[in-house]
């Protein structure tokens, strides 16, 4: 508890302390509420009105308070710019242009700190809200934002950091005055202090060099704060929102949190984590063209396939939990741990052809399946990799996976010969698990002598996690909100409900209390991320046993289509992070690509005129496309819906997002092997028909929690 009250001392801005959000006044509302249960059930359109009228004045308090200090800082730049004009009439002098450089960076400064008050609000409001949701269901946020979000004169849109995105939209015609003036503060600042970094080039502007760059960290500090604010993004942003690593909502002051953050870290050890994860995802898609002909040729029917591929997702289902807890001791005991299965797991694959057992085979992908490490490789991103760097390992990962889910099919178009050596067959069947063993040996080798053990330091990261997660689950609690004529007299009740609440901050210790933490719109998060891996999967599985029944297409052929596909991930994540997402909400986003997705399985289905490969490559690219779009805005708005309590310890959201979408493998892989019994004609129609029931279903579910994805 040490922790977390001087968490709380440096966080709070002592003299703005009457005007945040009253998260305790609130908090108490809805516990009064919910004392009253049967009142509330009877009238609960009361209720509505009522918390919605408290909340209404809280925020104008905010806003009211947020227009003045932009007002005082306008009329600090104001005075400033005279200053600036009054010595060009002489020679400036370099003392003169350090002192205004020296006050544009202060006013610079107080714009952080109003930045910071808004955020802290905004996040304080949505915990209320989300808390509120707990309590009674999703009706009271999805009639609050309804009625507030989108109304001209609403506040709350000047509070909720990602609304700001609205004035971009053709309907809105007002544009918001968080937006307004602190664009304007940054603009004036970032140009004076552009004209004084060198006094000889004052003829230099910003709207004339766009891409000048201003190397002061006050202004790159601005725009971190303002793009947190406004949520915009860009490509690093939107592609490690796909490894769904959650960041802390309050950036942390603490230096020695930092410094042991430091210590921690390692490069090697990073880019080995990352290698990790491009190996195995090359290993789960090596097999994926040649899969069905591997079955064959062991006495199976061709869909036999399905199971192969999702042995591996079966044995993952497990393997992510053990590798999950066991991070929390180590990390290059698992790594070790995992390679070695994999390496034992592709060696049987290999040997399967020689000893003609389709059983061999099965068994050698389920020992792939339990090598999976992707929960160590993600825990060490969130604990080992300081906070400046998190977003790009966290990029780094993705693209890791991404290139791995590429070159896997590219690998195996490479292998199309036969040989043998020491009676041991080499072929197109064979060589992706004797390549795949060899990857792994020489991983094995790597990671032995060049991986470093960091410091565990379990009580600074178990005081670091929950402070940070207490910040964000009790919405930046009482200290910030209070008076200080306030704070010596509650001090005594805040220290019983700090004990009476601890347990409610612990991580939780088995997945049904994790289940039981999950809201509506959580699960409809999940069970989008359910559909889209489904979806992904259907199409990809059985992509070699329909192109070869429909278009006769070879192996290699299989393997360049499924390599390009995997290909289109960066492109995409460039123009979605950099623009798409600048544009609209991340929600609207979600919404079409859900349609896209739908739209493309609907593409997929054979029909009464005869099937071609023009259709399939263009229904396939849609829905893979989508589904990758629909990933990255998916995981974000689930990381921002999740309560902070599944951020950390064994049972977290990464694991079971994991959890949901190797679940999703499964199914689908078990779908086409299923399948395969109504005849190869049928399989096509009947394989899509689950995933177009699961979509719509989604869609349908996204509409109802849609207003509580705040």
């Amino acid at each position: 508890m040490v922790a977390f009250g001087k968490k709380l001392k440096e966080l709070q801005i002592q003299e703005w302390q009457g005007y945040y959000i009253d998260y305790k006044i609130l908090k108490k509302k809805v516990k009064r509420y919910t004392q009253q249960n049967e009142v509330v059930v009877q009238d609960r359109d009361y209720v509505l009105r009522d918390f919605s009228q408290m909340l209404d004045e809280q925020i104008e308090k905010v806003v009211l308070f947020l227009l003045i200090r932009q007002g005082q800082l306008a009329s600090r730049l104001s005075a400033l710019a005279d200053h600036y004009d009054e010595s060009l009439s002489d020679e400036p002098r370099h003392e003169s242009i350090m002192e205004l450089r020296e006050s544009y960076r202060d006013v610079g400064r107080d714009l952080l700190r109003l930045l910071f008050f808004v955020e802290m609000n905004a996040i304080g409001l949505r915990k209320i809200l989300k808390k509120f949701d707990k309590r009674f269901g999703y009706r009271f946020t999805d009639y609050y934002v309804k009625t507030r979000a989108n109304h001209p004169y609403s506040q709350l849109r000047q509070v909720f950091k990602h609304v700001v995105k609205h004035y971009k939209h053709k309907k809105e015609k007002t544009i918001t005055c968080v937006c307004t003036g602190v664009s304007a503060v940054v603009g004036s600042i970032t140009r004076n202090l552009a004209d004084l970094q060198d006094n000889n080039r004052r003829y230099v502007s910003i709207y004339d060099y766009p891409t000048l760059h201003i190397s002061d960290p006050i202004i790159e500090s601005i725009k971190e704060a303002e793009s947190r604010l406004m949520n915009s993004t860009d490509f690093l942003h939107y592609l490690g929102k796909h490894a769904f690593i959650m960041q802390d909502e309050l950036p942390s002051p603490s230096s020695k949190e930092h410094h042991v953050m430091n210590e921690r870290y390692h490069f090697m050890s990073l880019i080995l984590n990352l290698v990790n994860t491009f190996l195995y995802m090359v290993n789960t898609y090596i097999i994926v063209p040649t899969a069905d002909d591997y079955s064959m040729s062991l006495g199976a029917a061709a869909t036999v396939c399905g199971v192969v591929i999702g042995s591996m997702a079966v044995a993952q289902v497990f393997s992510s939990v053990y590798f999950s807890a066991w991070s929390n001791k180590s990390y290059i005991r698992p790594l070790i741990f995992s390679s070695i299965v994999l390496l034992m797991g592709n060696t049987m694959y290999a040997l399967a052809y020689d000893l003609n057992s389709i059983y061999v085979l099965l068994v050698g992908r389920l020992f792939c399946g339990l090598g999976s490490a992707r929960a160590v490789n993600r825990r060490y991103i969130s604990d080992c990799v300081p906070l400046k760097l998190r977003m790009k390992a966290s990029a780094g990962f993705v693209s890791a996976s991404a290139l791995g889910m590429a070159c896997g099919p590219a690998l195996a178009c490479l292998f199309q010969t036969q040989f043998k050596i020491f009676g041991l067959t080499f072929n197109q069947d064979t060589l992706p698990g004797w390549f795949m063993a060899f990857a792994w040996f020489v991983y094995l080798l790597w990671l032995s002598v060049s991986f470093r053990e960091p410091p565990l330091h379990k009580q600074e990261i178990i005081g670091k996690h929950e402070s940070s997660d207490t910040v964000v689950e009790t919405g930046l609690a009482e200290p910030l909100l209070l008076g200080l004529e306030k704070i010596q007299q509650d001090e005594d009740e805040k220290q019983k409900c700090d004990e009476s609440s601890e347990g409610s901050r612990k991580p939780v210790t088995s997945i049904m209390s994790a289940y039981r933490l999950l809201t509506p719109s959580v699960k409809v998060q999940l069970i989008i991320y359910f559909m889209l891996k489904y979806a992904m999967e259907i199409l990809l599985a059985e992509s070699s046993v329909i192109t070869e029944y429909y278009f006769i297409w070879s192996t290699s052929k299989v393997c360049m289509f499924l390599a390009c596909l995997g290909l289109t991930v960066l492109p995409v994540s460039i123009f979605v992070g950099s623009y798409i997402c600048n544009v609209f909400e991340e929600r609207q986003v979600l919404v079409a690509s859900e349609i896209m997705v739908c739209l493309g399985i609907v593409l997929s289905f054979q029909v009464f005129v005869p099937y071609s490969a023009p259709q399939y490559i263009f229904s396939a690219l849609l829905t893979f496309v989508s589904a990758e779009v629909l990933e990255g805005v998916n995981l974000s708005l689930l990381s921002r819906v999740m309560s902070s309590r599944l951020s950390r310890g064994t049972y977290n959201g990464g694991l079971l997002s994991t959890e949901a979408g190797t679940l999703a493998r499964v199914v689908a892989d078990g779908t086409i092997t299923l399948a395969g019994y109504w005849g190869m004609n049928k399989l096509l129609n009947i394989t899509l028909v689950p995933s177009l029931v699961i979509c719509v279903s989604t869609i349908v579910a996204t509409f109802f929690t849609y207003n509580s994805l705040y």
